[in-house]
């Protein structure tokens, strides 16, 4: 990452309006399109003002659409644009599934290497903001299964704006999932001016030597919470952000479990089929001889996301990754 030496205090919204706005007056190429998102400023505001500074050239509002408007930017990306598309909730993407894997994903093998496609598709994702039906979902291992894309997932208001700015400059599609619990939830210093942070590239959140607690998005908060709480009881925690899920960083993901010798998994999405299972294989795959227990998981239920009335009991929360870090500790 290189570094600005000025900062601004931002909430993650905010800091990803910024990343926007450097980008807007950084490369003239760069678009931003979507539903509500020019006069109205964008389901959460995320392009809020954007419109206006910088006209409706360069923010264009779109019809209610996802597969017209993912459509639309695939071939501005393939001319020479850099389209930013923002859907409104994951959860609404699924009429644009085909664009994304038939088209975004293929075209740099398609075409031999003659075209890519540098675009980024902006998702607010996840439940715990007592949204209804549709509006929580944490499908992203739908999208990491499929080779050409790359899936970024930011947990904090610095990560998030680095995060997004290298995406708009990488040269295939990405998909920006932004945890909306953590639109507003925290602040945070954020440097000013342009910064990236490496895709593919995880973080060590709290360093530990007991075992090693591997999450992403708003689950970085609920993992590292938990390894507080178990540090209180004798247990050294290290709490890793894996930042992207597609491609997973294996370099971190071996260096910390054969320290350690004891995982807990935690993501918000279904067990069956999650990205933690991939997580599993890595482990399996390069360390199976240096665990001392059984990978933990700790995940949402196999159920659609419930209503807010259910919604406590479907997240994973700081007493059940607890709970998991002291059977891997005891094993």
């Amino acid at each position: 990452m290189s570094i600005m030496t000025t900062t601004k205090t931002m909430t993650m919204v905010q800091a990803i309006t910024d990343g926007l706005r450097v980008m807007l007056n950084e490369r003239s190429d760069t678009l931003l399109l979507g539903e509500d998102i020019g006069t109205n400023g964008g389901v959460f505001r995320a392009t809020d003002g954007l419109q206006a500074e910088f006209g409706e050239d360069r923010v264009l509002d779109t019809p209610l659409s996802e597969a017209g408007f993912i459509g639309a930017a695939i071939g501005m990306a393939v001319n020479g644009f850099r389209p930013v598309a923002e859907v409104q909730f994951l959860g609404f993407i699924y009429p644009a599934y085909e664009q994304i894997m038939t088209h975004a994903s293929r075209l740099r093998s398609r075409t031999l290497g003659h075209y890519t496609c540098p675009m980024v598709i902006r998702a607010p994702y996840g439940a715990g903001v007592r949204a209804p039906e549709i509006h929580s979902d944490s499908t992203e291992a739908l999208f990491t299964h499929m080779p050409g894309i790359k899936v970024v997932c930011p947990s904090t208001p610095r990560e998030a704006k680095g995060l997004l700015i290298a995406a708009i400059e990488d040269p295939d599609p990405v998909l920006f999932l932004e945890p909306m619990q953590c639109y507003r939830s925290t602040r945070e210093e954020v440097p000013e001016g342009k910064y990236t942070v490496e895709i593919g590239k995880g973080r060590t959140v709290l360093e530990g030597d007991d075992v090693t607690v591997i999450a992403w998005g708003a689950m970085v908060k609920v993992a590292e919470e938990a390894a507080k709480k178990a540090g209180e009881k004798g247990i050294s925690c290290e709490v890793l952000d894996m930042r992207t899920l597609s491609p997973l960083d294996k370099d971190l993901i071996t260096e910390s479990v054969q320290k350690t010798g004891r995982t807990v998994i935690v993501h918000e999405a279904h067990a069956t089929g999650g990205v933690g299972n991939d997580v599993l294989a890595i482990i399996n795959d390069f360390s199976f001889l240096f665990q001392k227990a059984p990978v933990e998981r700790v995940t949402g239920f196999d159920t659609p996301v419930p209503y807010f009335g259910y919604e406590d009991y479907y997240l994973p929360d700081t007493g059940r990754v607890l709970e998991a870090i002291e059977r891997a500790a005891a094993f």
